[in-house]
């Protein structure tokens, strides 16, 4: 029987936990989510019909501080999914050392078959059956798959009717009007890019002669490319999307393709330039970089041994599997894990959060100056549990970020 997405995110945390001896105790109750709510609403559609819909937010640990993370909004949403994303930022906002603790929602629901006013009322009535376990220091929600500042927009002035006050740091990723954050669009692409271009230096690669491929042409994927080419001149060879995959040796135009993904209802699809591949071509050619920044279970025990790719660097949440990471790893390839090469977004939004609760907002060059800093410093205090510990890159990463929760948790100790 395969093992749930939980189990395999409790496999690569059980085998960091027992390489730094971590306390028993500690790990008993880091091993799971500590509250898990769910919910089932209804939403009136345009024709006055009335839907059930079930959503979905966990709260996988606070000893560091108000839960934090996305909800998405997709068919194929489980509890076992939202529960291994909030345990996974857990590690993200502790590796970065936010004073967060991981959380994560979902609606399982295909938004793009609802009209505007349709999501509207889902998203409001969503976060109003939430709204108990929420608040700015409690859990602060963000945007995630198919869901945007838009969402957030609404989540906040559903929230604020209710609290009867304004709460503009209830969620982040907001619009700029309102509260959100310069920078936020572009953070997690940008922090892809950032631990990209550091693994590279450990490699001895010039990132400037790399040749990178990117599963994912959303929100991450586009901005990792754009980021990738235009900071550190980079070459993008093929990009993917659900729709269509695109290679062309000689790089695309990232400017280009994203004007065209826009302008075609935010798919790839019969984009004129490139040569079109199939989707599993992409993730095996022959490039340096390899960015999925898709969903998870990309790279599997299936396909790992076609990846090519010396560097992959995790742009989406578990886009490699356990057993895809033995492979790869006995292959020579180096892995940046997910917990630290996609965690620019949470980064910016820790800053959206500071500048909300002070009413007092940062420039564009801050932000980015800010998160460039703090990307670095996570990926050398990684580098240095790889060295100290002999470890690969993702074991490292969690060895760091289990530490600091549990030195918390620790401090804090188990009440009563």
């Amino acid at each position: 029987m395969a093992k749930s997405l939980y189990e395999q995110a409790l496999e690569v945390f059980g085998y960091a936990a027992d390489v730094m001896n971590l306390d028993p105790n500690i790990r008993k109750f880091l091993e799971r989510p500590q509250r898990t709510l769910i919910v089932e609403f209804p939403v009136v559609m345009d024709d006055g019909r009335v839907e059930m819909f079930t959503g979905y937010r966990c709260q996988h640990n606070t000893a560091r501080g108000p839960a934090k993370g996305g909800i998405r909004y997709h068919p194929d949403v489980t509890l076992d999914e939202v529960q291994t994303l909030a345990f996974w930022m857990t590690w993200k906002c502790s590796l970065l050392n936010l004073p967060y603790g991981g959380g994560k929602g979902g609606v399982k629901v295909d938004p793009s078959k609802l009209s505007k006013h349709e999501l509207e009322r889902l998203s409001r009535r969503f976060f109003y059956e939430i709204a108990n376990f929420i608040g700015e220091k409690k859990d602060i929600p963000a945007p995630d798959v198919n869901t945007n500042a838009q969402v957030m927009a609404w989540y906040v002035d559903t929230y604020t009717m209710h609290a009867g006050y304004p709460a503009l740091g209830v969620v982040t990723g907001k619009p700029v009007e309102i509260g959100g954050s310069v920078g936020r669009n572009e953070a997690t692409g940008r922090g892809v890019a950032v631990t990209a271009a550091e693994a590279c230096k450990i490699l001895g690669k010039d990132i400037s002669k790399a040749t990178v491929a990117v599963q994912g042409f959303g929100n991450v994927g586009s901005f990792s490319a754009k980021v990738l080419h235009e900071d550190y001149k980079a070459k993008i060879v093929a990009v993917s999307d659900v729709s269509a995959a695109y290679y062309d040796p000689n790089g695309l135009d990232i400017d280009d393709l994203i004007a065209y993904r826009d302008s075609h209802k935010g798919f790839i699809d019969g984009y004129p330039k490139g040569k079109k591949i199939g989707h599993e071509e992409l993730l095996e050619l022959d490039v340096d970089i390899l960015v999925p920044a898709a969903l998870e279970n990309a790279i599997t025990e299936k396909n790992a041994d076609r990846i090519k790719a010396k560097l992959i660097v995790e742009g989406a949440n578990g886009p490699v599997t356990p057993e895809a990471d033995k492979i790869l790893l006995s292959n020579g390839v180096t892995i940046i894990p997910d917990i630290l090469a996609n965690a620019g977004g949470v980064t910016v939004s820790y800053f959206e959060w500071v500048q909300d609760l002070q009413s007092f907002f940062w420039d564009l060059d801050d932000i980015r100056s800010k998160l460039t800093k703090m990307m670095k410093a996570a990926f050398n205090e990684v580098a240095k549990a790889k060295e100290k510990y002999n470890v690969d890159f993702r074991t490292a990463a969690y060895i760091v970020a289990i530490d600091r929760v549990a030195q918390a948790v620790k401090l804090r100790g188990i009440y009563p």
